[in-house]
Formats: C-alpha cells, structure tokens, sequence
C-alpha cells in the first residue's frame, strides 16, 4: 500500500507505503479554488466513511489506509509534504544535510506538548526509532531505519542522525508519525491499551472508538500550528459501499470516492449539484491480481505470462471503470518520473495465452474444457475485500477470461480485516486482487525486495529477483535524479517482465465534497494538506456540540 502504502480500491481499503499520513489524499488534484477566501469560523464537524474499520492506532504498526488516516491526524512527522510536493518541516523546525547526504540534524520545535500536556522532545523521536528497528516490533517500515548507523540526541530539540551509506529517501522517510516514549516505554506495542486510545502532538485528539461503528476526533485547541477551524472529524465505519453512497446523498456523511458508475450515472441530479462538487484526475496508485509465488503453479514465470495475455484489461477498463482509468503495466503510475514510457502493455491474445500454458505442461488431456497436469485441473481462488464493487467484477471478468482458455477461476470475498489479518499477511492465498497507493518517492524497496517477506511485511507474494534486489538498493543508495530514475526504468521493465503480479490498471479517483466547507485551496498535492484551515460558515454548520 504513504507514504508507500495499502489502499485496496475504494481508497479506504488499500496497502500503501508512507501514504497513511497524507491527510484525505482522495482528494487530489482538483482543478479550480472552491471558494474565495473570507473570515474563518470555527465549528462543525466533518463526517467520512470507510467501508472497514482501522486495525490499530499504534503509528509504526498501521499499513492499512483506514488506521493511517486517522493516525495521520492525531500525530506528526518530523517532515512533510508541502502543497507542492516539497518536503518541509512538521515536527522539525530545521534541518541540515552534512557530509555529502550521511549526515542530518533536526532542529525540532520547542513549543509541541503531548495531547496530554507533557512536552515533545527528542527522546521521543529516539524511542520512535529504536521502535521501528526492534525485531521483535512487527513493522513493514523498518527498512528505511535499518539503514541509519547512529541516532544521537544533542540536545531536548536537536537530533543527530548519520546513515551507513547514502539514502535518498532518507529525509522523507522521517514522516514517519512520532511516538510518546513516556507513555509507550516498556509497552508492548501488540497488546497496549495505546493502540485504542492514542496520544499524540497531531491537529485532532482522539475521542472515542466504537468498534465498527465509528471513531471520534476533536480539534486540539492547542496545536502548534493553529487550533484546527473543523471541531470534530467524525469517521464511521460502513461496511457496505451502497450504503455509503446513500448516507452521501442524504448528507449523513460529507465525502466519499465515487465509484465509475457513481460518478457517470447516478449523481446527475439536482440535488446532489447543489450540495456537493465531484472531481476526477488520476489516482496515484494502481490496481493488481498478486500470486501466492511459493504456489508451484504460480511459480512458473510462463502461467504468469499466460494469465496477463488471457485477461482483457481494456475491457475491465470499459466495463468496470466506464473508462475512467488506464492499463497499468507496472509499479509506477505515468505521473511518476520513475514511470518508463517504454514499457507498454502486452496485447490481449487468448491463443498465446494456451501456447503458454502448454509450454508449461498444462493441457486439456480428458476433453472436459479445463486444463490439467498430472491429473490435476488447473484450478485456483481469487480473494478479496468486500465492499469493493470494483475489485469484484474485476475478478468476475478474469475468471470469464480464463475459463476460456481452461483454467477454472473461483471468487471469495471476504471481511477487510480478516482478509488482511488472516490471509494477506499470513500468505493463505493462491490470488488476491488488491491495490496500491503510492509515495511521491519512488523507492518500493518495501514491496519487493526478497528480505521483506515476513509476516506483515508487503512482498506477501514472496518475490525474490537478485537483479530487481540489486536496483532496488542502488535506487535508493543515490541523490542524483538521473542515477535513481536509470534504475527505476530497469526495476519496472523487469518486474513487468517477471509479472508476479499481474498488472490491472490506474484507475481515476472520483471524489465528492460537500459544498459548505471552505477554505479548501488545490494544490499538486491536492487539498487535504491544509485541512486544519477549512471551516464552514456559522450560517451553514450542520453539527454542533
């Protein structure tokens, strides 16, 4: 799945990296300021939906998109993205990069306290990251820290960090939210209370968590920054996306990423125009069917080549996205200066695809329309989330596909939480169809190099390429733009030649806002960036205390 990170489809429901701290990112990129700029007041509340509820609030621990949004609002990195995609200080006041990039001091604010009024310092930044490089801490963000050599704490505001080797997404990677050491020293980070009821130096402070119900936030009167003009951030969990969308347009909830059909068909009313604006650009993330690699049948590179030739992705693109998406062929998207043009998907050919499989020694040996070896039909499980239209058909149009080559395709689908818990990170899957959302930083080191493969960890499908793992390191071992983009070409040619998952499509995000809220300003980065400064006119609050 950020900030590298899950985000299966609706965007609720994704792996992603790093991404779990940009604040609503849904909502990028929209095309003209809604309102101009007048005195704020403060008030109301904002309302959004998930379909699946967060699985923990403890910071290091949160992949899914649903924790890392909530998490994104009640603590800070030491940096963050600006409205134009520059990294700027967050906790961090300053910073210098000494000794041709191995070397950084933090300059932290001195005027941070701890929703419970203790005072944010360094140490609290040093036990974050001895946290994330504890073995016994099940983190997928450990990477990243592994490669500092020495944390030194120089003062209560002023932080040393020296890096074995240059690493280039060293400084983004300190987004990365920071932890309270006095009331998490000595937790375990699995079983602490913590993980339900958070404390930390963010915009909001937690309320309340009614389990899949709803999680409760209320401004922090006393941010750092500016007290936050939204009074509460109410997030309800909605298992069933229908039901969403009328909760929508009956205003019990004030956003939600539409779906296609959503977006052409049935928001073409008067009532929904004159409440909300809806948006569409790309999404900077994708969609894709992974294989269990550790499956025999899966292993073979010519199945794999197989299925991307025997599975239409213009037609998923049609009929599941009305259009609104590209083919994706690979782990970058096209806005992406580590995107290689050159890379272009494989024509849809059902009869290489039954060369392929018989290449393989897989053929219908009994007449009976399924291909079989040794006696066995070639015959596996899709699993996915529920709640996710999208991923579902798309799993209905490549199991149409694939019978018609003889491969015989089942569906399941399943709860989100036990579908991430039980299968995605304990490897109990043959296929999943799932989706990324991606870092502004190219860096995929997480999702595909061969040492990041345990429990919980995002190469659950047990990809291991020597070359891939050699650029993956080199990628990240520079700061020349032209260094790091050559290895990124070659890591996405590889990985689309490899196909260990097979690649889907970018589908286009398709938010809707409700109208009352201002303050918004669009950016590159989208609008959630500044979500501290919107507000609604007294006149049109729809919630008060």
């Amino acid at each position: 799945m950020k900030r590298k990170r899950f985000r299966p489809a609706s965007k609720r429901n994704s792996i992603g990296l790093k991404g779990p701290f940009v604040i609503l990112a849904v909502l990028l990129f929209f095309s003209a300021p809604l309102y101009a700029q007048i005195d704020p007041e403060f008030g109301d509340a904002f309302v959004t939906a998930s379909i699946g509820d967060a699985r923990t609030l403890i910071p290091i621990l949160a992949s899914d998109n649903a924790s890392g949004e909530i998490v994104g609002l009640i603590f800070n990195g030491l940096v963050k993205y600006d409205k134009d995609i520059n990294l700027v200080g967050d906790l961090a006041e300053s910073w210098e990069i000494e000794d041709s990039g191995l070397t950084i001091i933090f300059h932290l604010r001195k005027n941070v306290r701890w929703h419970d009024g203790r005072p944010f310092t360094a140490r609290d930044v040093k036990f974050t990251y001895e946290k994330l490089i504890d073995t016994s801490v099940p983190t997928p963000y450990s990477g990243d820290f592994k490669k500092i050599k020495t944390l030194e704490i120089i003062d209560d505001h002023t932080i040393k960090v020296v890096y074995r080797e240059v690493f280039s997404p060293g400084l983004s990677s300190w987004g990365m939210p920071i932890m309270p050491e006095h009331l998490l020293k000595g937790e375990d980070l699995l079983t602490t209370g913590f993980s339900r009821n958070p404390i930390g130096t963010g915009p909001y402070i937690f309320k309340r968590w009614k389990s899949g119900e709803r999680i409760d936030l209320v401004s922090n009167h006393d941010y750092f920054k500016h007290r936050p003009y939204i009074g509460r951030y109410i997030y309800r969990i909605i298992p069933d996306p229908a039901t969403i969308f009328l909760e929508l347009q009956t205003e019990g909830v004030d956003s939600m990423n539409l779906t296609p059909l959503q977006y052409k068909r049935q928001t073409d009313t008067k009532f929904f125009k004159k409440r909300f604006r809806k948006f569409s650009y790309p999404a900077f993330g994708y969609t894709f069917m992974a294989y269990n690699l550790k499956d025999k049948r899966f292993a073979d590179k010519r199945v794999r080549e197989a299925i991307n030739y025997a599975v239409n992705k213009e037609e998923i693109i049609k009929g599941v996205l009305f259009g609104l998406g590209r083919v994706c062929t690979g782990p970058f998207v096209p806005e992406s200066w580590a995107y290689n043009k050159e890379v272009t998907p494989l024509a849809y050919d059902p009869e290489m695809a039954k060369a392929l499989f018989l290449e393989a020694g897989w053929k219908d040996s009994d007449g009976d329309g399924w291909l079989d070896r040794d006696g066995k039909t070639f015959e596996f499980t899709i699993l996915t989330n529920q709640g996710n239209d999208m991923r579902k058909m798309t799993a209905e149009i490549i199991q149409r596909k694939l019978k018609e080559v003889g491969v015989k395709v089942n569906i399941r689908v399943l709860e989100w939480a036990v579908f991430l818990n039980e299968f995605v990170n304990k490897k109990r899957f043959e296929a999943i169809i799932l989706g990324w959302g991606l870092s502004r930083d190219p860096d995929c080191y997480d999702i595909w190099h061969s040492s990041k493969t345990k429990e919980g960890e995002f190469n659950f499908i047990s990809y291991s390429n020597a070359e891939v793992d050699r650029l993956l390191v080199e990628g990240r071992a520079t700061f020349d733009i032209e260094m790091r983009k050559a290895a990124y070409h070659k890591i996405h040619k590889l990985l689309y030649a490899d196909q260990p998952y097979l690649f889907l499509y970018v589908a286009d995000a398709l938010p809707a806002l409700h109208k009352r809220f201002r303050g918004v300003e669009v950016a590159p980065l989208g609008i959630g960036y500044n979500f501290i400064d919107w507000y609604a006119l007294k006149s049109e609050q729809r919630y008060r205390r």
